[in-house]
């Protein structure tokens, strides 16, 4: 049985979002059995609305709710009755649960995953693992994005180590394809950083490095994994949803503004709902963190049901390819070696 403790509360749509995807995912899985945190009565009152089985459900009763206002640390230190507090105390104390899935502070997460749960042995920093969608209807993961900001050339070799079991244990591929994120693609360009990196990605045999990837290739379908430091992972990953966002904005203008145009979006409709769908982060699921002894799944904070459903099955599909494992033994022999 695969144990997943979610926290319901702390995303927008909490906890009608969380609880109507955790449902969906429960009778999905079988072998799944899911812990609820938070304000009983409310998640009591939810379920109502739902056929279930109530033998792999239960709820844990939390009062309190961390919000993206306060800081991490503290927050995680004092708010000891929060929901993602009390998820993070059950999935540190009990071996039987598998992971966690949350859509709270991000950074409560992250302080949460080091303070509460801890890293596999030898991997120096847990990182965060997004996944988007490409133009040739692939994935690409970005690691890191926003989980270290500063790092060393030995930290990003271990994010592509880890992303790269992580996209070929998930998403079958056999070979990912690992790029470094920089200003070109050519070996010399880049900084005193992304240089030894370079190098150190080149002499890994574990990883199929392919190259510098500049920003713009993103979404190409080139590639598999995008090895990055925190900070410019997040610049990456937001600075790319968003002007996905915004070309659909541009889109729907344009195709009201006269009547010509709208009887060629009428007639585009059903394509235009497509690219939509393909592009909306919700039937993805969330950022994974990698590195962590526990498997940890940070969603959207306006994540719908949808996502938070696919956030759970991320979970329960890592706990089930056995990743962790894999990241253990593979970070084992890299650290033997240095």
């Amino acid at each position: 049985m695969i144990k997943v403790v979610v926290d319901c509360f702390g995303g927008d749509r909490s906890p009608q979002a969380n609880v109507s995807g955790a449902i969906k995912s429960l009778n999905e899985n079988n072998d799944l059995y899911l812990i609820l945190t938070g304000d009983q009565e409310k998640l009591e009152k939810e379920l109502s609305l739902y056929t279930y089985d109530k033998s792999r459900l239960e709820i844990v009763h939390a009062k309190d709710v961390i919000s993206c206002e306060e800081k991490p640390t503290d927050a995680i230190k004092k708010n000891k009755e929060s929901s993602l507090v009390v998820a993070y105390d059950l999935l540190r104390q009990n071996d039987e649960i598998n992971a966690l899935v949350s859509t709270g502070s991000t950074g409560a997460v992250l302080v949460g995953s080091v303070l509460k749960v801890g890293r596999i042995k030898g991997v120096n920093r847990p990182a965060f693992c997004p996944i988007l969608p490409t133009m040739k209807n692939t994935f690409v993961g970005v690691c890191d994005s926003g989980a270290n900001v500063d790092c060393d050339p030995q930290q990003l070799v271990q994010f592509a180590i880890m992303g790269s079991l992580y996209m070929q244990k998930m998403f079958n591929i056999e070979k990912p394809r690992v790029a470094l994120l920089n200003i070109g693609t050519e070996s010399t360009k880049g900084d005193a950083l992304r240089k030894e990196t370079y190098e150190l990605l080149q002499n890994t045999p574990s990883i199929n490095f392919v190259g510098n990837m500049e920003s713009r290739d993103l979404l190409s379908g080139n590639y598999d994994l995008i090895v990055c430091d925190g900070f410019s992972g997040n610049v990456l990953v937001k600075s790319t949803e968003g002007a996905c966002l915004e070309l659909m904005k541009l889109l729907k203008k344009s195709f009201m503004s006269g009547i010509k145009n709208k009887l060629g979006a009428l007639l585009l409709k059903k394509e235009m709902y497509r690219i939509k769908n393909y592009m909306d982060y919700n039937n993805y699921g969330g950022g994974v963190m990698l590195g962590t002894k526990k498997t940890i799944v940070k969603g959207h904070g306006s994540s719908k049901d949808t996502a938070i459903y696919h956030c759970i099955n991320q979970a329960y599909n890592m706990e089930k390819s056995k990743l962790r494992e894999f990241i253990s033994e593979e970070i084992t022999k890299q650290t033997s070696k240095e």
